[in-house]
């Protein structure tokens, strides 16, 4: 990897944010008459920053809670667990990386490695999840753009977490 994004609208960020791809142009409008540059902020700051991520992950628990299929795979108290998702997703968006310096690197499929998860699990943790996106978005007014880009990553994430598979 370059390092380099040369997608349109998609600024370069500081070398200490992996995540340039999650800046959008504010409003994801087009240039400015005269060629000036749109103002560009990341997702963590476009959404007002680790409090909608705690909001997020607050809502997301809530589903979760109340899962038959998921819940136990959790421990009894989520507190850490609620902790660890809310920061590990504001230094994703674009945040502080507290995340990575109280746990290291995220290796998020390393960490699930333990907890057997089907196409099931995967279905049942993107559609809690969604729905408390889609919970706050609305609330929030959280731009279209943003909403998408989220929604892709959450699915995709999803996916990745997939360690078992069906007989064939």
């Amino acid at each position: 990897m370059t390092g380099a994004d040369d997608r349109p609208g998609v600024a370069e960020g500081p070398p200490r944010r992996p995540h340039r791809s999650n800046l959008i142009p504010v409003g994801a409008q087009p240039a400015r008459p005269g060629g000036e540059s749109l103002p560009v902020v990341n997702v963590f700051d476009a959404v007002g920053g680790q409090a909608f991520f705690d909001e997020l992950v607050e809502r997301f628990y809530r589903g979760v809670a109340d899962d038959p299929l998921l819940r136990p795979l959790y421990p009894d108290d989520l507190t850490e667990p609620k902790r660890h998702l809310a920061l590990f997703l504001g230094q994703y968006w674009g945040g502080p990386t507290t995340y990575s310096d109280e746990r290291g690197h995220p290796r998020l499929r390393m960490r699930h490695v333990p907890f057997l998860i089907g196409e099931a699990e995967r279905d049942a943790w993107l559609r809690h999840m969604c729905a408390a996106l889609d919970s706050l978005v609305v609330e929030r007014d959280v731009h279209p753009a943003i909403e998408s880009r989220m929604l892709d990553y959450f699915a995709m994430t999803a996916d990745g977490m997939v360690n078992a598979r069906p007989d064939r």
